[in-house]
């Protein structure tokens, strides 16, 4: 190791907390994060077991010690709506595994998987002995179709012939059938019409319409409006997203991240009227939750979650960012390619995970408010970003981006060497992984 990062190591060691699996690791650390009413915990990867699994773990010390009212995470809400109605015994899924079903959708394995499994199974049996519960909700956009069945499905129910006009709307889309980036290609080369009148027509008829549908039924008629108007939003919002998907990465980054911003600002304003003001409990990747403006990000003009969150809620907002030097992780060749056990290389040198290795301390966790940690690690660094698809063949330019990390997060939790969270459905070559590098030689 080399001089100056010797003495970088030494003093960072001085106020790293060590994470020993022990049921006091994090102690510390909910006191620190105190009264905050959002805290978002990241990933650096989206197949790494030992964040699901902290994530957890933190996540149940929040809901016990802390009274956190709900979980959302980087899930569409109809998906993660079906796993709600679970955790609070409001449907008829035998169990989680069943609850987990309606995540049909690539990448599979980022909620069908055992970490995942685990905590619902826990939030059910938590919930049961509590008056309101936590809740789980998703924030993301991806479920079109799924999302138009439901607004239909609720209108079938409640107004029959606004169900015909939404059918009408929503026919807009009937070409494409489940192909919503054939519906963005076409409208974003202007090769067809889009449908933004229509969705922005339906929801606007559905939350006009909202009295009369509320007047019975008590809060389930509330809750089954507020699934049915996030679906509507949902699919506004979609529609939006594939439009200008093919205009370049940063318009339909910013139009997803505000969407999740918009959901969990309803979920506030639903989960308040029972229970005083929310608390909730974000599940994302590390992009989506660490401030954009202290990262690479920002300057090329996308926003995210993490920001947004911070503009609104101040200082009742803590950013938790996690980070891994080496292993394996769950993740794809390419999108919509079938899961696979990958190894996750080495850090490249010049990033903060290579210097969180350097410090020989292997799992832990540091406090980034702390000007004496800030300063050892120094000016900005590259960090790693692995989503559903690895590419280690070109990693510099499809996993690392520059951020300044105690702008970034509030928090940052490193594992050094982990391993790939176990999908709930495995595939051959899941279960083979990757083949060494020195293969077959062996040298």
């Amino acid at each position: 190791m080399s001089t100056p990062r010797r003495r970088v190591a030494l003093h960072a060691a001085a106020h790293l907390q060590p994470l020993r699996g022990s049921d006091a690791d994090y102690d510390r650390l909910i006191d620190t994060i105190g009264d905050a009413r959002f805290v978002l915990l990241g990933e650096a990867t989206h197949g790494t077991h030992e964040f699901y699994r902290e994530r957890a773990a933190i996540s149940r010390r929040l809901i016990i010690e802390k009274g956190f009212h709900g979980v959302a995470i980087e899930a569409d809400w109809p998906d993660a709506y079906r796993v709600n109605r679970y955790v609070r015994d409001d449907n008829d899924d035998r169990d989680g595994n069943s609850a987990l079903s309606g995540f049909k959708r690539f990448p599979t394995w980022m909620w069908r998987n055992t970490d995942v499994l685990g905590f619902v199974d826990w939030l059910r049996q938590h919930n049961r002995g509590v008056q309101h519960g936590c809740g789980f909700y998703g924030l993301d956009l991806y479920s079109l179709q799924a999302s138009i069945d439901a607004v239909l499905h609720y209108l079938d129910r409640v107004d029959p012939e606004a169900a015909r006009r939404a059918r009408e709307r929503y026919g807009c889309f009937d070409r494409y059938g489940d192909d919503a980036r054939g519906y963005g290609y076409a409208t974003g080369l202007r090769l067809a019409d889009g449908c933004e009148d229509q969705v922005v027509e339906q929801l606007v008829e559905l939350r006009r319409r909202a009295a009369s549908y509320l007047l019975h039924d008590g809060r389930a008629a509330d809750d089954a409006f507020f699934f049915a108007e996030q679906n509507a939003r949902l699919i506004r919002n979609a529609e939006q997203y594939y439009r200008t998907m093919f205009r370049g990465r940063t318009e339909s980054w910013n139009v997803r991240d505000r969407h999740m911003m918009e959901t969990l600002q309803a979920l506030v304003e639903h989960i308040s009227r029972d229970n005083g003001p929310a608390k909730l409990i974000i599940w994302a990747h590390n992009s989506h939750l660490g401030d954009a403006r202290a990262t690479e990000m920002g300057r090329h003009g996308e926003l995210n979650l993490g920001q947004l969150v911070r503009e609104e809620y101040a200082d009742d907002t803590v950013l938790v960012g996690f980070s891994t030097y080496r292993g394996t992780v769950t993740a794809a060749d390419d999108w919509d390619h079938p899961a696979e056990r990958k190894r996750v290389r080495p850090a490249l040198p010049d990033s903060y995970e290579a210097l969180f290795h350097s410090f020989g301390a292997g799992n832990f966790w540091l406090n980034l408010h702390d000007d004496a940690v800030c300063a050892a690690l120094g000016p900005p660094r590259l960090q790693r970003a692995i989503g559903v698809v690895y590419r280690p063949d070109t990693e510099r330019h499809s996993h690392y981006f520059e951020s300044d990390l105690c702008r970034q997060f509030d928090l940052l939790l490193h594992f050094d060497d982990t391993r790939a969270v176990k999908p709930l459905e495995l595939t051959a070559g899941w279960h083979a992984g990757e083949l060494p590098e020195a293969y077959p030689t062996g040298l």
